[in-house]
């Protein structure tokens, strides 16, 4: 027996060794190393002097066949979420390579010549808990739904978001005026700037669509002297929020209640709305709906600033089965800006401002990554490994996605003009006084 196991093992690291080589020994980038369950190293162009970026490392004989066996996105994260692999080092740096195995469309012939070799390698790996992608129930972006959907990404420990986020915990886009901007500041220097493009004024009534743990109704309560209300699906968010707003001393000026955004009914109440990062959760199918929500309980001559993640390239079909949508944003679509600048104006609101800040959530991310990554241990504690390893490949992702340029974010200016008036100044001059 124990013959058999060598010999077993000798052919699975030999498949393997040739698998590597046909998969990736043909990649432009060198700048990684593959290492085996049994410490042999790998690497694209061995005489190569450049420098690893980052090191996968095949936790057993079968890891090849878990991460490619069916080849999709979802196949892949799920070995690496599951430790199939790991991935030492830069994780943003293995992306190219994702996209390179991905873009690479397998054909028959492909399939015949990889899935033989694959499937040669034993089937063994960690053991997969039944419970950690999202089971949803009822119909998509139905309120019940949408309220699983945001519990299954929002409703971990607070303190797991606390590890990584800025002290506000905006779990959002920043803003830099710097790329030497410490998380905090750009932050801060965000929800300056979303305050300044909706020319907030001491009296008016502010509704947070999505308001998360209350960072932007508490600075524009703070800052600007308005009466700032905020909702969100998450009632961990809510419990943390109004403990933030008793302790600055703004119980009269603020509130964050749990509450879908269909449920808001108070017509014309509202003299500017805001929603930063819920956009996502809407759904194409809903956004007539969403912006005809804003537009009536939003005063003749106020605006709405909508900041969402965007994608020309969704795939609806695709998204469904996708990594994402199993273990990151159930139910989550990213849209074109057309799709959304067509609603909004179809809903009635002129449109008066577009604005990309891509880089800036690249950046975003990569502080997050870093920041998730120095308390791996502690985030692995309050939550589990599963989690943590989630967390970390769909921002690295994210970030990877919004540097080549895959996915966007926009800050668009919505206006209800009151009979032609739209009471907006002639320039942006104090935006950015």
């Amino acid at each position: 027996m124990a013959t058999s196991k060598v010999k077993s093992s000798d052919q699975a690291l030999q498949t393997t060794l040739t698998l590597l080589q046909d998969l990736l020994g043909s990649m432009q980038q060198t700048d990684f190393a593959v290492r085996l369950w049994d410490g042999s190293t790998w690497r694209p162009d061995e005489e190569s002097q450049e420098p690893v970026r980052f090191t996968i490392v095949l936790q057993h004989p079968g890891a090849l066949r878990k991460m490619f066996l069916p080849p999709n996105d979802l196949t892949l994260g799920e070995a690496y979420i599951y430790n199939d692999f790991d991935i030492e080092g830069d994780i943003e740096a293995v992306f190219p390579l994702a996209d390179h195995f991905m873009d690479n469309r397998w054909g028959k012939m492909e399939q015949v010549r990889f899935g033989k070799r694959l499937l040669s390698l034993p089937n063994t790996g960690q053991t997969r808990p039944g419970d950690a992608a999202a089971k949803l129930r009822g119909t998509p972006h139905s309120k019940e739904r949408d309220r699983q959907a945001v519990a299954y990404h929002y409703n971990r420990s607070n303190d797991f978001y606390a590890l990584w986020l800025d002290a506000r915990m905006v779990y959002s886009c920043a803003y830099f005026k710097s790329t030497d901007d410490d998380l905090d500041k750009a932050q801060e220097q965000k929800l300056e700037y979303i305050c300044r493009k909706l020319r907030l004024q001491p009296g008016e009534r502010l509704l947070d669509i999505g308001c998360g743990w209350g960072g932007l109704v508490i600075y524009a309560a703070q800052h600007y002297g308005v009466e700032a209300y905020g909702i969100t699906l998450s009632e961990p968010q809510v419990e943390l929020a109004q403990k933030r707003i008793e302790e600055a001393g703004l119980t009269g000026k603020c509130k964050v209640e749990v509450r879908d955004y269909r449920e808001v009914t108070e017509a014309n109440s509202f003299d500017k709305i805001v929603s930063v990062g819920m956009f996502e959760h809407v759904g194409e199918s809903l956004l007539p709906t969403y912006f005809k929500q804003a537009w009536q309980l939003l005063r003749p001559g106020g605006v709405f600033l909508n900041h969402g993640i965007a994608s020309d390239s969704f795939d609806a079909a695709k998204a469904k089965t996708s990594f994402v949508n199993h273990y990151v944003f159930p139910d989550g679509e990213l849209l074109p800006i057309s799709s959304t600048l067509r609603a909004a104006e179809t809903s009635g609101f002129e449109v008066r401002d577009v604005e990309s800040l891509r880089e800036h959530y690249m950046l975003t991310l990569r502080h997050w990554v870093q920041r998730l990554e120095v308390h791996a241990e502690e985030a692995r504690k309050l939550t589990n490994d599963v989690t943590y390893r989630v967390w970390r490949l769909y921002m690295s992702g994210s970030a990877h996605g919004f540097h080549t340029g895959s996915n966007n974010i926009y800050q668009t200016l919505l206006a209800k003009p009151d009979r032609g008036d739209s009471s907006l100044p002639l320039t942006r001059a104090d935006w950015y006084r």
